[in-house]
């Protein structure tokens, strides 16, 4: 597993695979990667022009390339509800979802639309309620597959603060960031667990792509600033050269959750090497909270109240 790289990603043509947050970085990766194993790959994201440009230099790589665009801005639950209406509209399934798109550390608290804090809403409560409502399309695809992107941030850093989920009170960057991250992983192994009992037929697993260098480490820290550097930009520069990974490798984590017939149902995957920031491919470690049934089906029930997506039933407990 240790020399794992896309030429073994096994051949996806006629596989419908959707990716949100793809025009750059390591959804851009993960796309460009699927095109060229044959998928019909459909790249969402928020920018038309970033759309347009991620798709020419994919055709210009695989000119047979099954490929198109989408708006979806994760920002808002009412947008994310009328681009479900919209795909249900288009196409019959959907054999594999890659939960990726993501905001990182804003220096400071926004909120989304509906009001959540940003991280929370953007990282996790929009992509629980995207699936949730992706669930139809995804019980009727082929061996169907959801990849959550989470960070090993959800085990350094991490709680969910149910006393202050939405940061009102003291709003601090990177354990705001890392509540959603572990939010993304606790949502991966509990939709494992559910669609094993409810028979859903999709496998769900967990990846992250350590210190990948891609703009998410100064677009959020960026956020309200207007133009004036951040620390982090700083520390990044003297960080990348020693610690970090490029995106193409940040992205083969989530590529083998998503493709190899060796990736388990509720398996999380990263890279090896400099504490799982940068390395070959392999299981990487998953923190006490992730592991939490109880804190897992806490966050479940109060996130269907949170974005009014609710599941079917379960018909077993996992508590």
């Amino acid at each position: 597993m240790s020399a794992w790289s896309i030429r073994d990603i096994p051949a996806q043509k006629g596989r419908r695979v959707m990716i949100t947050g793809a025009t750059a970085g390591l959804g851009y990766e993960a796309a460009l990667a699927l095109a060229g194993a044959g998928a019909d790959v459909l790249l969402t994201g928020r920018n038309p022009a970033k759309g347009r440009a991620a798709l020419e230099r994919i055709r210009a790589l695989y000119p047979a390339a099954i490929i198109r665009y989408e708006d979806l801005d994760l920002s808002e639950l009412a947008k994310v509800e009328a681009f479900t209406e919209r795909l249900a509209g288009q196409q019959e399934a959907i054999d594999l979802l890659i939960n990726n798109a993501g905001v990182m550390t804003p220096p400071s608290r926004f909120e989304t639309k509906d009001g959540f804090e940003l991280q929370f809403g953007t990282n996790y409560l929009s992509h629980f309620a995207l699936t949730g409502r992706l669930l139809p399309l995804l019980r009727r695809g082929n061996r169907a597959r959801v990849v959550n992107l989470s960070s090993g941030a959800h085990r350094l850093m991490a709680a969910i603060h149910f006393d202050d989920l939405q940061w009102q009170k003291n709003y601090k960057p990177w354990q705001a960031y890392a509540q959603s991250k572990l939010a993304m992983i606790l949502f991966a192994f509990e939709l494992e667990r559910r669609s094993e009992a409810s028979g859903w037929g999709l496998m769900s697993n967990a990846a992250h792509p350590g210190y990948a260098v891609t703009g998410l480490q100064t677009s959020g820290p960026q956020m309200g600033r207007n133009g004036r550097p951040h620390p982090i930009q700083f520390v990044s520069r003297l960080m990348q050269p020693l610690m970090s990974q490029s995106a193409a490798d940040g992205a083969l984590p989530t590529l083998f959750a998503a493709t190899s017939p060796d990736a388990k149902p509720g398996g999380y995957y990263g890279p090896q090497n400099m504490f799982e920031l940068k390395g070959p491919v392999g299981e990487a470690r998953i923190g006490k909270e992730a592991q939490d049934r109880a804190l897992a089906a806490r966050l479940w029930s109060l996130s269907e109240k949170l974005t009014g997506v609710i599941w079917p039933t379960r018909q077993a407990s996992f508590v």
